[in-house]
C-alpha cells in the first residue's frame, strides 16, 4: 500500500468520512430557453399560470367521465402493480444494506464433543449471546453500500411516478381517440342517411325517364362509400374500447365511454412565459436517472474501501460447562472476543478492476442522466411546436368545413330543382365529408397535444 493510500486511510479514521466522490449534479446538456421560431408561436398565458409539475392529474383532467376512467386505471392496471411491487422489493433491499452497519446478536446453545486415544469422551456445552463477524465501517464501505441502496429505492419511486404519469396520459389519449372514432362513425351514419335520400330521389327520376342513370350511379357511389366508412369506424370503435379496457385493467362501464370529443379536455395552464428548461429536472424519469447516478457515485466509495484494512469483531458471552445440567449455574460464566484485522496485500488486481467497473458505471450513469434531459427537452420542444400551430389549424379547418358545407347545400338545392346534374353536388359532398373528417382529426390533435404537454412537462401523478 503506497503513501497515498495510507494518507487516505488516516484521514478516514480521523474524520469518519466516506471515500465516495463528492456528488455534483452534471451541468444540463440543453439550452436554458425553449426553441424559438415560426412553429413556436406563444400561446396566451394566464397571469397565475402554474407549471405542469404543480398540477395534479385530477385538476388537469376537466372531463368527469375521463377522470373516473383514469382512476379505474390507476387501481387496476397490472403494469402499475408490478411497479409498486418493485418499490417494495427495493425498500426491502435497502433495509438489508442498512442493517449491515449494525452488529447482529444471536442467542445460541451448542455442544462440542471429542474422544481421546484412551477412549475417554469429553463434552463441552455452551450457551449465551453471540455477535457474529461485525465489520467496523472505518472507510465508509457499508455506509456507501447503504446509500446506493437508498438511491436505488428512491429511483424506483420516481420510476413508478413516471409510469403513473405515462398511464394517465395513455388512458386519456386512448379515450380521446375512441371519442374521435365515435364522432367519425356518427358522421358516416349521417352521411349515409343523407346520401340514401339523394340516391332514392335519383333512382325515381331515372325510373321515370327524367334523367339518365348517371346521376343515380353517382349518388350510389356516395352511399357505398359511407357504408364502407361505417364498417371501418365500427371496427375502430370496438378496437378502441378493447385497448382502453387493457389499459384500465378491467371492463370500462358504458356510462364512462365517450360519445364525442369533449369541448374542454383539460384545465392545463399554458406554459408560463420565461420558464427555463430547468423545469425538466423535476420530471420523474430525469429524477430516476439522477438517483441512479447517485447510487453509482456511492458504489465508487464501496470499491475504494476495498483497498484499505478491515476490522471485524466476533464475540460471545454466556456460560460453559462439561455438564448440560450445570450450564447456567454460578461459576460457569465465559466469554470470547476475536477481533480480526485484514490487510489486502495481493489480489491479482481484482480490487483495481472493481474500482474501474464502479467508475465506468458512474460514467454510464452520467451519460444516461444527460440523455434523459436531452430526450425530455426534445419531447417538450416537439409538443410546443405542435401547440404553436394547432390553434391556427383548428381555425382554418373550421372555416374550410363551413365553406364546404355552404357549397354543398347550394349544389344540392340546384340538383333538387333539376338545375344541374348530380356531379357538382357529388364533388361538393365529398369535399364536405373530407373536411368534416379532417376537422375531427385536428380537434383530436389539439386535445392530445394538451395531454402530451402535461406529460412531458412532468405533471404530477
Amino acid at each position: 500500500m503506497n503513501k497515498t493510500l495510507f494518507t487516505l486511510a488516516a484521514a478516514a479514521l480521523l474524520a469518519g468520512c466516506s471515500l465516495a466522490p463528492t456528488y455534483q449534479r452534471p451541468d444540463s446538456p440543453v439550452a436554458v430557453a425553449w426553441p424559438q421560431g415560426e412553429a413556436y408561436k406563444p400561446a396566451k398565458t394566464a397571469a397565475d399560470a402554474k407549471p405542469a409539475s404543480e398540477i395534479a392529474w385530477q385538476d388537469f383532467i376537466g372531463d368527469p367521465q375521463l377522470r373516473e376512467v383514469v382512476e379505474l386505471a390507476l387501481k387496476n392496471n397490472r403494469d402499475l402493480r408490478v411497479s409498486a411491487l418493485n418499490i417494495e422489493k427495493a425498500r426491502a433491499q435497502y433495509g438489508i444494506d442498512r442493517s449491515a452497519q449494525l452488529p447482529k446478536v444471536n442467542a445460541q446453545v451448542g455442544q462440542s464433543a471429542s474422544r481421546a486415544p484412551g477412549g475417554d469422551i469429553s463434552r463441552q456445552y455452551t450457551g449465551g449471546l453471540a455477535i457474529p463477524a461485525y465489520e467496523l465501517d472505518l472507510f465508509g464501505k457499508l455506509r456507501n453500500a447503504s446509500e446506493a441502496g437508498l438511491q436505488t429505492y428512491l429511483g424506483t419511486q420516481e420510476a413508478q411516478r413516471a409510469q403513473r404519469l405515462s398511464l394517465v396520459a395513455e388512458v386519456a389519449s386512448t379515450w380521446l381517440g375512441l371519442a374521435a372514432d365515435k364522432e367519425r362513425l356518427l358522421l358516416a351514419q349521417e352521411t349515409l342517411k343523407s346520401q340514401q335520400i339523394t340516391y332514392e330521389l335519383s333512382k325515381r327520376r331515372f325510373e321515370s325517364g327524367a334523367t339518365s342513370g348517371l346521376d343515380m350511379y353517382e349518388a350510389q357511389t356516395s352511399v357505398e362509400a359511407a357504408r364502407n366508412d361505417m364498417a371501418l369506424y365500427t371496427a375502430q370503435v370496438a378496437a378502441g374500447e378493447n385497448a382502453l379496457a387493457l389499459l384500465v385493467g378491467t371492463q370500462v362501464p358504458a356510462s364512462l365511454l365517450p360519445q364525442a370529443l369533449p369541448t374542454a379536455v383539460s384545465t392545463l395552464a399554458e406554459l408560463p412565459e420565461g420558464v427555463p428548461s430547468s423545469v425538466l429536472l423535476q420530471r420523474p424519469d430525469v429524477l430516476e436517472a439522477e438517483h441512479a447516478l447517485k447510487a453509482a457515485n456511492a458504489n465508487i466509495g464501496v470499491a475504494r474501501a476495498a483497498f484499505f484494512p478491515s476490522i471485524t469483531l466476533t464475540g460471545t458471552a454466556g456460560s460453559a460447562s462439561n455438564s448440560l445440567g450445570n450450564l447456567f449455574k454460578a461459576g460457569t460464566g465465559a466469554w470470547t472476543f476475536l477481533p480480526q484485522l485484514t490487510l489486502p496485500l495481493f489480489d491479482s488486481g481484482a480490487n483495481s478492476a472493481r474500482l474501474d467497473i464502479a467508475k465506468a458505471d458512474n460514467g454510464i450513469a452520467v451519460a444516461r442522466y444527460e440523455k434523459a434531459i436531452q430526450s425530455a427537452f426534445r419531447e417538450v420542444a416537439d409538443a410546443l411546436a405542435q401547440r404553436g400551430t394547432l390553434d391556427e389549424r383548428v381555425e382554418s379547418q373550421t372555416a374550410l368545413t363551413e365553406a364546404a358545407s355552404r357549397s354543398y347545400r347550394i349544389h344540392e338545392a340546384r340538383y333538387q330543382k333539376g338545375a344541374e346534374s348530380y356531379l357538382n353536388a357529388l364533388v361538393s359532398q365529398r369535399a364536405l365529408y373530407a373536411a368534416q373528417q379532417s376537422l375531427i382529426s385536428v380537434r383530436l390533435a389539439k386535445a392530445t397535444n394538451q395531454v402530451t404537454l402535461y406529460k412531458v412537462l412532468g405533471g404530477w401523478a
